[in-house]
């Protein structure tokens, strides 16, 4: 073992003892929580599990650092070796998606939208995003976020197949006219075509905002079409499909020099100051080296098999829930996600949700296209394989989830006789490197 390996390794179990020491309340609910993630089966789309090596990161001595502005350019001394942990990971994040600009101090996926829609966008003027029910994010435009207030929003939805209706989403860009069109969803399963999206912004003149957060994995591997060259700006998240630390990229590649609204920079300058100082202040350094860490991992040929695993056991998990009698929107999947509609089996997402998370299946309710229940009931369920393939499950194994799954729905399984099931599931399959110490 290489000596700084040693030295990280020993700091890590003095910080975990001191803990244990000083406050065995929290402690304790750490490792509970620990135990949790170990002995559920994660079917959360938004979800992933980071490897230790980026938790290493995350909770490294970074966190002790305290500075403003980008490499070179700080507003405060001490910082060389954050300069160079930063240039690397945006060295890694342009590597991974084939951009030529990269932003890897944003706090969130949502915090990225947020700085570029205002850098982007007048108090006032018009937006053009996926309605939330349609699968589109709160940041993209929904009445419930700060975008929803600033700017004059206006949304697209679904055609009856489920997918993206372009024909509408022409039609409201020609009659509105927007200054920014954001396109990528969060409870979208079909592959979204952003030349398709640039098309109809060059014809309004109009900028495109792609968010990828739920599918950054896919594209990173060339298992989806990816934006970066067709978008404007490209945004994601990096917990989600990078399995990585929480928090956002802002990536640009063609038209990173192109000019800004005002006519005085390039979208790559103003994307600098629409972070800092603009949206944020004091990056968190010790999360830009956890993203470093993990856009490591998302070159190699090891993420490229989990990216495809990912895929497969989303269209073998959907088969298997139209086998079980499951309306399954659009039919399929083309990503990670699979969504249910639920009302034909007279069960809530919130329900159903509950159930599931009794007995170790952890699911997440969600609205669907013409939704009529409150926000936090739905209609549905958004499952997701992002954890499942980390865990290594074969698509075979999608069969057993699913008579799992509808077996409690359905309460043809006590809470012990289901908890029972996913236990040996887990067991079978644990998490990559978080196995217990003493095993």
């Amino acid at each position: 073992m290489a000596m700084s390996q040693v030295h990280i390794d020993q700091f890590a179990v003095r910080a975990a003892d001191l803990l244990e020491h000083d406050d065995p309340v929290l402690a304790a609910l750490l490792d509970r929580e620990l135990d949790r993630q170990r002995d559920t089966l994660m079917m959360v789309a938004a979800s992933s599990v980071a490897h230790p090596s980026v938790l290493a990161c995350a909770g490294s001595v970074l966190t002790n650092l305290t500075t403003e502005g980008y490499p070179g350019a700080r507003y405060h001394a001490g910082c060389e070796i954050a300069d160079d942990i930063e240039r690397l990971a945006v060295e890694r994040a342009c590597a991974a998606f084939g951009a030529r600009y990269a932003n890897v101090q944003p706090h969130s996926g949502s915090a990225a939208n947020l700085s570029v829609i205002t850098a982007l966008l007048q108090p006032g003027d018009t937006l053009l995003g996926m309605d939330l029910a349609s699968g589109g994010h709160l940041t993209h435009g929904s009445a419930a976020s700060l975008t929803g207030r600033y700017a004059k929003c206006v949304s697209y939805g679904v055609d009856d197949s489920g997918r993206i209706d372009f024909g509408e989403v022409a039609a409201l860009a020609r009659r509105h006219r927007p200054k920014l069109i954001v396109c990528g969803a969060s409870a979208y399963p079909r592959v979204v075509d952003f030349a398709r999206f640039r098309a109809i912004a060059n014809e309004v003149g109009a900028y495109l905002l792609a968010d990828i957060s739920h599918i950054a994995g896919l594209v990173a591997a060339g298992l989806h079409p990816s934006p970066v060259d067709h978008a404007h700006i490209t945004t994601t998240s990096t917990y989600k499909q990078l399995y990585g630390p929480r928090g956002g990229l802002i990536l640009m590649g063609a038209d990173a020099d192109a000019g800004s609204p005002d006519g005085r920079s390039t979208l790559r300058a103003l994307m600098e100051r629409a972070v800092f100082p603009h949206g944020q202040g004091t990056p968190d350094l010790a999360a830009v080296a956890a993203k470093a860490r993990a856009l490591d991992f998302v070159g190699t040929a090891a993420f490229g098999e989990l990216a495809a695993r990912i895929v497969v056991l989303a269209r073998a998990l959907a088969q298997a829930l139209r086998d079980r009698g499951y309306l399954v929107l659009t039919g399929g999947t083309d990503n990670h996600m699979v969504l249910v509609d639920l009302r034909p089996h007279g069960l809530t997402g919130a329900a159903a949700e509950t159930a599931l998370e009794r007995c170790g299946i952890i699911v997440n309710r969600n609205r669907l296209p013409g939704d009529s229940t409150p926000v936090r009931v739905t209609a549905g369920l958004r499952f997701g394989t992002n954890t499942l393939a980390l865990r290594g499950l074969p698509p075979s194994a999608m069969i057993d989830c699913v008579d799992l799954i509808d077996n409690v729905l359905h309460q043809r399984l006590s809470v012990r006789e289901a908890r029972e099931h996913v236990r040996r599931l887990c067991e079978r399959y644990p998490l990559p490197h978080y196995g217990r110490i003493d095993a």
